[in-house]
């Protein structure tokens, strides 16, 4: 199994060690090939997404990513800057769908923001489209405005698009999920207001007649901010665009107890997967073996379900972490009183020895 790594920047390194070694623990026949993404791609050749990484990439059966960006780079032009590297990759080799699984474990409960009332039976997946929406969508830039109150001012300007085929695709992603788990789909958007929204909850409902055991709901999505903070439990998957995709997952990730728990997957058409934690590169932690690996090694487990039709091996990992917390073991972002508190290494370490 030919698998791309991609540390990236900040702790992306620390936390990949960590996937890394985990996956060597399986009995299984992994081929790693390294290469810089991001403001490491920067650094190596003045490009965030260099030609011989994404040459890797699409060579791979897989890609394991940690993290990109660094605020060292925030002056660069807007094409050179650290995601960028990200987003063309997801664009370049189609991963258009995004599944991010928020789950919080029975012994993390009092670690969530929430109450335990309002958190627990927490299991959702947000499916989110990722080469489309306002993201991509062109013209896009800024300029002086040319009429209205406010011309001759400087003005920017995104573009939200989506065409019919595109929501397509990535609604019959999120009703073949909701088959193999509690048969609901709630899509969201913002019908109310976009013209954008309204073609893609059309495409949505149509697309939903080919599955009619599962139920389809829609929310708004200021509604949907409000009901995951109100009644998470209530949902089971959630399909919505890039933009509100990319929100509503970080909302999901503090619902769990911190973002350092949430793998994430970026499929294309045939399986082939970009597999990444959902929290970024925390630069100001980097180095100081702080930083929460789970959420890499998930990701892994991930890799192992989705692109390699290994889901025994995924399960091994899931149910060593679960292992791991019920003994009391936690990173900086989790940790509780009476619990035992280490750092990046010791929790790879401590999966590890559970696996």
């Amino acid at each position: 199994m030919k698998v791309a790594v991609l540390p990236g920047d900040g702790i992306g390194s620390e936390i990949m060690r960590e996937a890394v070694k985990v996956l060597n623990g399986l009995d299984e026949s992994f081929e790693f090939e390294e290469a810089p993404i991001g403001g490491a791609g920067y650094d190596a050749s003045g490009d965030p997404l260099p030609d011989a990484t994404l040459a890797i990439a699409k060579q791979a059966d897989a890609i394991l990513l940690g993290a990109t960006g660094d605020w060292k780079y925030d002056k660069l032009d807007r094409k050179l800057r650290p995601e960028q590297g990200m987003l063309r990759l997801r664009k370049e080799l189609h991963f258009f769908a995004n599944l991010r699984p928020a789950f919080l474990y029975e012994d993390l409960v009092s670690a969530s923001p929430f109450k335990p009332e309002i958190a627990k039976g927490l299991d959702i997946l947000l499916v989110r489209e990722l080469n489309g929406d306002i993201y991509f969508g062109q013209p896009r830039g800024s300029r002086s405005a040319p009429d209205g109150e406010f011309a001759g001012t400087r003005e920017g300007f995104d573009t939200m698009r989506y065409s019919e085929p595109e929501v397509a695709r990535i609604a019959h992603v999120a009703f073949q999920a909701a088959r193999k788990r509690r048969k609901k789909v709630c899509n969201v958007d913002k019908a109310n207001v976009l013209e954008t929204s309204q073609v893609w909850r059309d495409a949505v409902i149509r697309v939903s007649t080919d599955y009619p055991d599962v139920e389809l709901s829609h929310l708004y999505v200021d509604n949907a901010a409000m009901q995951l903070a109100r009644r998470p439990a209530s949902f089971d998957v959630i399909v919505t665009g890039n933009m509100f995709g990319d929100i509503l997952s970080d909302e999901t990730a503090m619902l769990s107890g911190s973002i350092g728990m949430l793998g994430s997957a970026a499929l294309d058409a045939n399986g082939k997967g970009l597999f990444e934690p959902s929290h970024g590169s925390a630069p100001d932690i980097a180095g100081k073996n702080l930083a929460n690996p789970l959420a890499m090694i998930l990701s892994a487990a991930m890799m192992l379900r989705y692109t390699f039709d290994r889901p025994e091996q995924a399960a091994r990992i899931e149910k060593a972490i679960r292992t791991v917390l019920h003994n009391g073991v936690r990173t900086g972002d989790i940790w509780q009183k009476g619990c035992e508190r280490v750092g990046t290494r010791e929790m790879g370490d401590a999966v590890l020895r559970a696996l």
